[in-house]
């Protein structure tokens, strides 16, 4: 009896769905390792889209949430470092949000998104209301996140906000993870709201990144780096890790090894040459790579149809 294959991770970008529903993985936690052997302050990965960066952004909130199910990582690269894993898995609690979805047609809309965002993490650590560790006014002001009518001064401030809450609550600082950063300033620049998205962006950046004692570090993805004299001014704890950095070159999109490795487990090595000449066209630092988003669905249409013709999938898709 042939044994069943692990599905395709199509679109899915959450990791704890990946591996408890039973979906292939390549394996990207070593990320873990080399960022906590390496990190600053605060991490800027910038990578094309559908490289992988939500899913390790993802990976990461696991990994460091104290309320983490610590099985997720079991046969994973990572986890053959007991020594880390005992010293930092589940140990941190996570501020995690993503601006991908701020989009709106108008300053006002996108503003209006972008606390609905704040809301939503806020809303994720609503046992702070029950903490003993906070005061009267640490709860007073929590609630100002979890309720209509946000104020543009509390949207700036909740990052920071909850980052110090958490610090009081477990007794150690917060990791911030804040994935696709820069949406909602190419959103805006597209609509003609650009310098007012600007502002936005810099005040919330600023007051949870830059001198915010209760921060562990921070962790950014986005597509393109925003000059540091805009959206970055005065944040000098800022680490840029670029598709031209040598440092964790293998981390997002697929290495040579990690797309024969797939092929290898669904039988479709003799896709081999095909899929090298139509998708291993990327190098970050020193790492020859592919899309994930190309490879992926591409395996996923010769599993149904073995005459299946590639295609470019990636550029049908949108940020």
């Amino acid at each position: 009896m042939a044994v069943k294959k692990k599905k395709l991770p199509i679109g899915i970008e959450n990791f704890e769905e990946i591996r408890k529903e039973g979906f292939y993985y390549t394996d990207k936690t070593g990320l873990i390792s080399e960022l906590l052997g390496n990190w600053g302050k605060v991490n800027l990965f910038t990578r094309p889209r559908r490289f992988g960066k939500s899913l390790n952004m993802q990976m990461l909130r696991c990994f460091f949430s104290p309320d983490t199910d610590k099985s997720i990582f079991d046969g994973l690269e990572i986890a053959r470092d007991t020594a880390l894993c005992e010293q930092y898995m589940g140990k941190f609690p996570v501020v995690f949000v993503s601006l991908k979805g701020i989009n709106g047609e108008s300053y006002e809309m996108a503003r209006d998104m972008a606390v609905q965002v704040m809301r939503e993490e806020a809303r994720r650590h609503q046992y702070l209301l029950d903490s003993k560790r906070l005061t009267s006014y640490d709860k007073e002001a929590f609630s100002g996140l979890l309720g209509g009518g946000m104020e543009e001064a509390v949207l700036c401030g909740g990052l920071k906000l909850l980052s110090e809450l958490l610090r009081k609550h477990y007794g150690r600082n917060a990791i911030l993870l804040i994935d696709e950063y820069d949406v909602p300033l190419a959103k805006a620049f597209e609509r003609g709201y650009y310098e007012r998205m600007l502002i936005l962006i810099q005040n919330l950046f600023g007051q949870a990144l830059k001198t915010n004692d209760n921060m562990q570090f921070a962790v950014l993805t986005g597509c393109m780096r925003i000059s540091k004299e805009s959206i970055f001014t005065g944040l000098n704890n800022l680490k840029v890790l670029s598709i031209t950095d040598v440092r964790f070159d293998e981390f997002f999109g697929f290495t040579d090894r990690e797309v024969r490795e797939l092929l290898a487990y669904y039988g479709l090595s003799g896709q081999y040459p095909v899929i090298k000449e139509w998708y291993d066209g990327y190098r970050f630092g020193r790492q020859e790579v592919y899309c994930p988003w190309d490879v992926v669905c591409y395996c996923d249409q010769l599993l149904a149809d073995p005459g299946a013709r590639p295609q470019n999938y990636w550029i049908n898709t949108s940020s």
